[in-house]
């Protein structure tokens, strides 16, 4: 070979050398000088986080100091969408990794999605396991670098597990939150509520309020207390400026705006003495369900006790059974579990103190009688004499008795000649039947005024107090069952009406305001159960007011007067189980007829052909200076004098520091006096 070729071909490799130096060091410029500042915030985004820092949520208290509701420290594993591998059998091989890692799990709450149902505490299939890892991270991934929760409440030693092996499982982290725990559970859901995560109906809700940083994923109030304070209780979000290697795990913090901590509630309540209403209430059911003489789900569905201040309208206890466990709500509840509490035909997720609506029965009496003592239709002189019986002509055929409609009274035999005060004392149903609707020459209230004055006590309205869920009540008339039956109102339903039946519903606190309202002397105090806000350091936020809804406008000495009968019932009425010579207790039973079906769908009844009923029970103690107002309801629990009167005893007896009541005889009735 010739030295010329050689040379040519020297000079060609030196030019194909210089010129890869030339396109190299012309792409090192490009990316490290023309496409520096490109490239310099890929990686830093890459490396570098601006996390949101969740702030704890404040503690709840009950007026006694106790924690009633308080933070736990939980572990929840996520996947962070952008770092799962691209491809696709990658990131499977992420997914059978993990799904092998918790085959062993036996206390994380899965976010199960379709047909799949995972329980806490069953040992799950691999492949189940699996399904819900993928199907819950694709239904629920937001943006590429904020992890996505797929097991929540996870037991520490698979947490450990799964961050041992970070290093095959790209994209799997491991976070520590807070989750909400309520150390009293049943005692208090109703009244507590729970937080849980944003459902995705009210997403939009939270994530349109300007003013609020709530995110997808964000734990709130849900019910309860827990959401009706919940811009109280949720703080203030904080931020962190963190560096992550390649496994999204914190390296390094740069910078840190810290949250602020929510405020703490302190309720009205005494979970001490919540506790012990609880008690007496389902030892009552119990002694209910051994002196029916019919086996039904329809009887002891249910039941309420509410205890309040009738001076400031303070909520002492409030007690609705059957409960559940607002523990359950603190992560992600199972399909299972909240499927069991939905099908349960007993409601137990229904706070039936502030949202059950029964006829109030007896109870509703003094109500009437206020009405009718301020208009002036009846006196503390005005006398009804009761036979057991009333017939009510009809008003198309007066003079036919064929065609009168037979009314009763609780008490066969009747209860003799009685003024308005010992009408409540012994709960005469004739005595208000004719107070209410007119008899012969007597007019009667009429069922508008009756309508009126019960609405000033707080009937037919929602009673304002601090927690979700309050019904109504209903308080007809001839407008209404124009508008729902198409037909009038007779004398009838007014009659029915006089004694808390027929076309009138109330809640239970209704029924309990109410009689707070009469131990007061005719003021409405607004019901409440936040009794103070506090901050961090334990400075007053916001502190407890009494709220007057209305001064009722019936005079003090015809209050008076229904308060004597309200007393009397106790001392030798309707009440006498109750009466107690430590304390002065004034109060009034009620039973309330409602239709109950067998298993055929049969309207049930007795051998005297009379339907079923609910048991009352209001009351307020010391009769001069009233400190306690209490109300007893058992739905299907049978006489309110036999069943609610013990239970309200119990109660009155703990909160009063007394000893167990001894055997009494019963009081002697009137008889009837021949007319």
């Amino acid at each position: 070979m010739s030295s010329t070729r050689i040379d040519i071909r020297l000079l060609v490799y030196r030019i194909l050398v210089i010129a890869g130096l030339l396109v190299l060091g012309a792409r090192l410029w490009d990316l490290q000088i023309v496409r520096e500042q490109e490239f310099s915030y890929r990686a830093d985004r890459n490396r570098f986080r601006l996390v949101t820092v969740d702030a704890p949520r404040g503690i709840i208290y009950d007026r006694q100091g106790r924690i009633v509701a308080r933070n736990a420290p939980s572990f929840t594993i996520s996947i962070v969408p952008a770092v799962l591998p691209d491809e696709e059998a990658a990131r499977d091989a992420v997914f059978d990794r993990l799904a092998i890692l918790m085959e062993t799990a036996d206390e994380a709450e899965w976010t199960a999605v379709g047909a799949d149902v995972f329980k806490p505490g069953v040992a799950l299939p691999e492949a189940s396991i699996r399904s819900s890892i993928e199907e819950s991270f694709l239904q629920n991934r937001g943006a590429p670098y904020t992890p996505v929760p797929v097991a929540t409440n996870v037991d520490r030693q698979i947490a450990f597990l799964v961050e041992e092996e970070h290093l095959n499982l790209p994209g799997v982290v491991v976070q520590v939150e807070a989750l909400r725990y309520y150390p009293y559970g049943p005692s208090l859901s109703h009244v507590l509520g729970y937080a849980g995560y944003i459902p995705a109906e009210l997403a939009d809700h939270y994530l349109d309020q300007s003013s609020e940083d709530y995110q997808i994923g964000d734990r709130v109030g849900l019910m309860g207390v827990e959401l009706v304070c919940e811009k109280e209780l949720r703080g203030l979000k904080g931020r962190k400026h963190v560096e992550v290697d390649v496994y999204e795990h914190e390296v390094n913090l740069l910078a840190e705006n810290p949250p602020s901590l929510g405020y703490n509630v302190i309720l009205t309540i005494d979970v001490d003495f919540q506790q012990v209403v609880e008690t007496a209430l389902r030892e009552g059911m119990r002694d209910a369900r051994e002196q029916l003489t019919i086996e039904n789900d329809a009887f002891c569905r249910s039941a309420v006790a509410i205890a309040m201040n009738p001076q400031t309208g303070e909520i002492l206890a409030m007690v609705s059974l059957p409960s559940y466990d607002d523990n359950l709500f603190s992560g992600r509840i199972s399909v299972e579990d909240l499927a069991q509490l939905h099908s349960d035909s007993r409601r137990p997720l229904v706070n039936h103190a502030i949202g059950g609506l029964y006829p109030p029965g007896s109870v509703f009496k003094p109500f009437v009688a206020a009405g009718a003592l301020q208009e002036g239709i009846a006196t503390a002189s005005t006398k009804f004499t009761c036979e057991g019986t009333l017939l009510l002509p009809n008003k198309y055929f007066p003079d036919n008795p064929e065609l009168a409609q037979t009314f009763h009274c609780w008490r066969k035999q009747g209860h003799g000649s009685l003024n308005i005060v010992q009408a409540i004392q012994h709960s005469c149903d004739i005595f208000f039947y004719q107070l209410a609707g007119g008899y012969d020459e007597f007019g009667g209230l009429g069922i508008e005024k009756l309508g009126e004055y019960v609405r000033l006590f707080g009937y037919g309205e929602p009673t304002g107090i601090d927690l979700p869920g309050e019904s109504s009540g209903l308080v007809a008339g001839d407008r209404w069952k124009r508008q729902n039956y198409g037909e009038s109102w007779v004398t009838g339903d007014t009659y029915n009406a006089a004694i808390g039946q027929g076309f009138i519903l109330a809640t239970p606190l209704q029924v309990l305001n109410s009689t707070a309202a009469i131990a007061s002397y005719g003021t409405l105090y607004r019901p409440q159960v936040v009794y103070r806000v506090e901050d961090a350091e334990g400075q007053t936020v916001r502190s407890f007011n009494p709220e007057v809804i209305r001064e009722i406008p019936v005079d003090q000495e015809y209050l008076s007067l229904i308060r004597q009968g309200m007393r009397d019932a106790v001392t030798h009425g309707t009440a006498w189980l109750l009466d107690m010579p430590e304390i002065a207790v004034a109060g009034k039973t009620g039973t309330a007829e409602y239709p109950a079906v067998d298993e055929e769908g049969n309207l049930i009844r007795d051998e005297d052909g009379y339907l079923p009923t609910h048991a009352w029970f209001t009351a307020f103690a010391p009769f001069d200076d009233p400190e306690i107002a209490l109300v007893v309801f058992v739905e299907g629990g049978g006489e309110g004098s036999q069943v609610a009167v013990p239970i309200a005893g119990k109660i009155l007896r703990h909160y009063f520091g007394l000893p167990e009541a001894l055997p009494m005889p019963p009081p002697e009735l009137p008889v009837v006096q021949p007319q």
